[in-house]
Order: C-alpha cells, then structure tokens, then sequence
C-alpha cells in the first residue's frame, strides 16, 4: 500500500502542480483550507506519511494547522514540509519553532521538492514502524516479566514455607509452639527498621530487611544435631553440656553452607551469618568465634537480641517467663551479655511494639489453647 501525502493550499493549481510530482509514488490527499486539513489529520493522523503545508490561506492558515499538530501531538509521527513564497527569515524560523521539519520556498525545483518529500517521508516511516515495533516488544518483555516476577514470588512464597517448617520442627522438638521463630522473625523486622532510620550506614534497604528477617527463622537450625536430653534438661547445663549446645552455631552454619544453591546468594549469606554468629556478643564474649563489636555482622546483631528477648519472655523447660519490663532491663542492663550501643538505643525506641507482638502472639496461643478445649 502507497503510503498517503497530504497536499494543503487554497490554491487548486498548486495543488495540481505538487500532486503531479509525487503522482504513482503515493496516495495523494488534497486539502483546500486549513480547517480541511485539521479535519483529515483527525480522522488519518496516523495514516497519514507527510503534509505538504501552505502557510497563507483564508480562514484557517498554515500557522493555526502547525499549532494544531504541536498541540495533538501528531509531529512525534507526521513530519510536515512547509511550501511558501515569503522570504522572510522569521517566517522560517516560526514554522520549524511549531514543528515543520523542512522549509522550501516558491518558485520550488521540482526535483527539490520530489527528493525532500521522499527522505522525509521514508525516515519517519522508517521510525514509526520502529517504534511501533519496540512498543510490541517491550509489551510482550511486560507480560513476561509479570509472568517471571509472579512465578518469583511463587517459588519465594515456597522457600519462604520450606524454612519456615524447617525452624519449626526444631522449636517441636523443644517443646515450642512453633512462634519462636515467628516472634523471632517479627522482632528481628522491628528493630531493623528502626536501625535503618537512624543509622544508615547499615544499609538496612526494605529489601535487606525483608531478607535477613525470612533468614532470622534458620537461626537455630543447629539444634537438630543436639541431643535430645539436653535440649530438654530442666536443670543447669553442666559445662560439656553447655559446649554441645554452643556447637549449635557452627552446625547450624555447616548445614546451610550445603544449601547455599537452593537459596538465593543474599539469602544464604544472611541465613549464615545469623546462624553461626547470633551468640556473639559486643564485649567478644560470645560464641563460637569470640567476635566482638563491628566483627559481628548486622544480621546476626538484630537476630541476636529478638532471640534473647523473646527467651526471656517466654516459658522454656528450665525456666519461666520473664515479665517485659524484668526481660527489657535484663538486656539493658547486660545480664544476659553486651549488646551494641546502637542496637540497645533502638531496642529502648521500639520497646512498645516488641511488647505489642509479643501480647498479639500470647493471645492468639491462649485463643487457640481455650478452642481446643
């Protein structure tokens, strides 16, 4: 299909003239009168290749078309070559200001006209199909990328379940609900929030934080490697106890170095570092590697102490809870070892809402224990 020429001037001799130069290359469409015009582009905007524009015209001139198609927009696909007798510079320079592309004045050379015309036209041909052809691309890379990112969250939504129930069956196995982790978990986002705003040379990004507390439910996988009597032991642990149990860390960290391809890189590298060091602690009395201070990744800091809280307000077999107010002093105060300064700054900002998640999983436990009666 010849592509269409929209000839515009009020004079029907010209138009001849100009139409029998472009006669058989394409589909001539003749306008006498700007509003003419204005009413074609309307209908044909994108059908039409290329106007060749008179600028003086009764009614509706040249300049009130060119400002039309600036204001709709149709210059981003229809170049316009505007044919005029007036030599005034200023006249050029307003119609390429508006949006023409090419100026030639009258009397023209036919073969000026004829070349001019066919370059215009062919380039922005050449460029609509372009980009008519990255807009069809880069729709259907939309539609797949919805379809990965949906099939991401998926397999995350998966993942997120597999370690999930992998934390859970060590809470069963020491006589836990199973929200350990889950406070854990809940705890650990709290507080990272908070160490985002007030010091960010953490880079605590929302997707770091969302990464290290999915990771945080791992952080006891170890105790799958300890013994049952003393995991479950009522009394004091004796000291080579106390050593099995402290090897939980390295264990832990040595069963997810296996899995570190199932897992995303970030992931897996959270997942680690909290297991292995969420018993270390600021002073460098910690276990197992004695780290101390910034040594201590921020991974296993913000785990570290949404770990000692939630021990200390909860039932365990070799002790009871704690009221909140008894367990927040207890860490403040270093009872349980030393924490960051930092940290423990924002553990006091947030002290309301460990407290309030805390509650929420209290009574939803005594909901579910009163139901099952």
């Amino acid at each position: 299909m010849k592509e269409k020429i929209l000839i515009v001037d009020d004079i029907a001799v010209n138009r001849e003239i100009l139409a029998s130069m472009l006669e058989g290359l394409y589909q001539i469409i003749e306008a006498s009168d700007g509003g003419q015009a204005i009413d074609i582009l309307k209908s044909e905007n994108d059908g039409i290749a290329l106007v060749l524009l008179d600028l003086i015209m009764p009614k509706v001139d040249g300049f009130a078309v060119l400002q039309f198609m600036k204001d709709a927009g149709i210059f981003a696909r229809v170049p316009v070559i505007v044919i005029s007798a007036d030599s005034d510079a200023n006249t050029e320079r307003e119609c390429l200001k508006l949006g023409a592309s090419d100026f030639i004045r009258k009397p023209f050379d036919n073969m000026t006209v004829k070349n001019r015309v066919k370059n215009l036209a062919e380039l922005f041909v050449y460029k609509n199909k372009l980009e008519d052809f990255v807009k069809v691309q880069t729709e259907g890379l939309d539609r797949q990328n919805k379809l990965l990112e949906q099939q991401s969250n998926r397999i995350k939504a998966v993942n997120e379940k597999v370690t999930e129930v992998l934390g859970t069956i060590v809470e069963y196995r020491h006589f836990e609900s199973g929200n350990h982790i889950k406070r854990v978990k809940g705890f650990t986002r709290i507080l990272a929030k908070k160490i985002s705003q007030k010091y960010p040379e953490y880079n605590l990004t929302p997707e770091r934080i969302e990464v290290i507390s999915d990771a945080s439910v791992l952080h006891d996988i170890g105790k799958i490697s300890v013994k049952d009597s003393i995991l479950f032991k009522p009394g004091k642990l004796t000291f080579d106890e106390f050593d099995q149990i402290k090897m939980h860390t390295t264990k832990g960290y040595e069963m997810l170095c296996r899995f570190t391809d199932v897992w995303g890189e970030e992931y897996a590298d959270a997942a680690k570092k909290i297991c292995r060091w969420h018993h270390e602690r600021d002073d460098g009395r910690g276990y197992p590697d004695g780290l101390k201070g910034d040594q201590i990744p921020i991974e296993a800091l913000l785990v570290s102490i949404a770990d000692v809280y939630d021990a200390l307000t909860t039932k365990r077999v070799y002790k009871d809870a704690f009221e909140m107010d008894k367990a927040f002093n207890m860490v403040l105060d270093g009872e349980c070892g030393e924490f960051s300064p930092k940290l423990l700054n924002c553990f006091c900002e947030v002290k309301g809402q460990f407290e309030d998640l805390a509650r929420k999983f209290k009574e939803a436990e005594v909901e579910v224990y009163t139901k099952g009666r």
